[in-house]
């Protein structure tokens, strides 16, 4: 095989090294079924055990919070942003959300396209380049739910912790970070992720809810778009994105063969500290774009003195074996997108090419 890139894409993004090798080595023969697991059917006994699987072990990794269920659907957080309102926003009633950048942005158009919507709280002022104030959140009159996006991959900002909101749904929009450290599963009503970050392949979108929340979906909405359908099914009303599912099951191994969330969230802090700090040492050659108290520990966003050093450095960086260093095209500059399956190697290479490339070019 090739030398492995050093990958820094946004997502789909970085999957563990062994994860990939175990995939290989059972791609054509599932368990010894004379199939791969992609071939084999849904309701079968094999693919059933690894969809039931991947659901306790994922609970178990959040700390087996009761009531809640898991659930495997498909369309992406893009469909989430619509399914929440849909079936969560009443007559009469407000869908609440905090907005941090382009993400909260996108879902809080989709819940205006369903109904009534509030912003409880923004830092828009700030060009989304901090965390809007926690103890400020001003919710409407008559709230269906307060909706969060826990990390920002395109600004580059991310909630170290989450307000109380009693018995008012939180939902929360976890794509981007999802499983990087530990969290109290009980505070929210419902966790939605994008599987293309921290979870496995594109393709699948990891639902965490109470289970009397999403027992009762409203009847006028079609089938597929009910969360009742899916967990009165177990997430298989439809054909799942099976091989995607046997993947996450890989992935959550794999963390809990590093210390689970514990685990994973000091190397994680270990490898933004690193970047963090080649960014702040450099004598201004590299800027950090988000307020220190706010920076994400999943996508450090940095800028250049101008937008043709960008350029030379992602020229560079690609000629070096970095992939995905490339701000996103809405803002430009620099991002560094390191998921859980980032190694402390990647980052400690991609420093010694920062600091290579101020040498150079300082």
């Amino acid at each position: 095989m090739n030398k492995r890139a050093f990958n820094f894409n946004a997502g789909p993004a970085a999957l563990p090294l062994e994860v990939l090798e175990r995939a290989q080595s059972e791609f054509v023969e599932f368990r010894e079924s004379g199939m791969s697991i992609m071939e084999m059917s849904h309701r079968g006994a094999i693919y059933e055990s690894v969809h039931k699987e991947t659901q306790e072990r994922l609970l178990a990794l959040l700390g087996n919070p009761k009531g809640y269920k898991v659930l495997f659907l498909q369309g992406g957080a893009s469909l989430q942003f619509a399914m929440v309102p849909m079936n969560f926003l009443g007559q009469g009633q407000q869908a609440n959300y905090v907005m941090t950048g382009s993400w909260a942005e996108k879902a809080l158009k989709e819940a205006q396209l369903i109904g009534d919507t509030h912003i409880a709280a923004s830092s828009e002022a700030d060009h989304f380049m901090s965390l809007p104030d926690l103890d400020a959140i001003s919710l409407s009159e008559n709230p269906a739910y307060l909706h969060m996006t826990s990390n920002e991959t395109i600004g580059g900002i991310q909630f170290k912790e989450f307000p109380d909101t009693g018995s008012l749904p939180l939902i929360c929009d976890m794509s981007s970070d999802i499983l990087s450290r530990p969290i109290d599963v009980d505070q929210f009503g419902m966790i939605y992720a994008g599987a293309q970050k921290n979870l496995g392949p594109s393709g699948v979108t990891v639902v965490i809810a109470k289970e009397e929340l999403i027992a009762n979906s409203p009847k006028h909405l079609p089938t597929m778009l009910r969360y009742s359908t899916h967990a009165s099914n177990d997430s298989l009303y439809n054909t799942p994105p099976s091989f995607g599912i046997y993947m996450i099951n890989e992935v959550l191994k794999w963390i809990e063969e590093r210390g689970e969330l514990e685990g994973i969230q000091v190397q994680n802090r270990e490898k933004a500290a690193l970047i963090y700090n080649t960014i702040d040492n450099s004598g201004g050659f590299y800027r950090g774009c988000v307020d220190a108290g706010s920076r994400s520990d999943m996508n450090i966003t940095f800028r250049m003195e101008s937008e043709e050093l960008e350029k030379e450095f992602i020229k560079a960086s690609v000629q070096e074996g970095f992939e995905g260093l490339k701000g996103h095209r809405s803002v430009g500059g620099l991002r560094a997108s390191i998921y859980n399956a980032v190694p402390l190697e990647s980052c400690k290479a991609l420093v010694d090419f920062m600091n290579h490339f101020k040498k150079t070019h300082g």
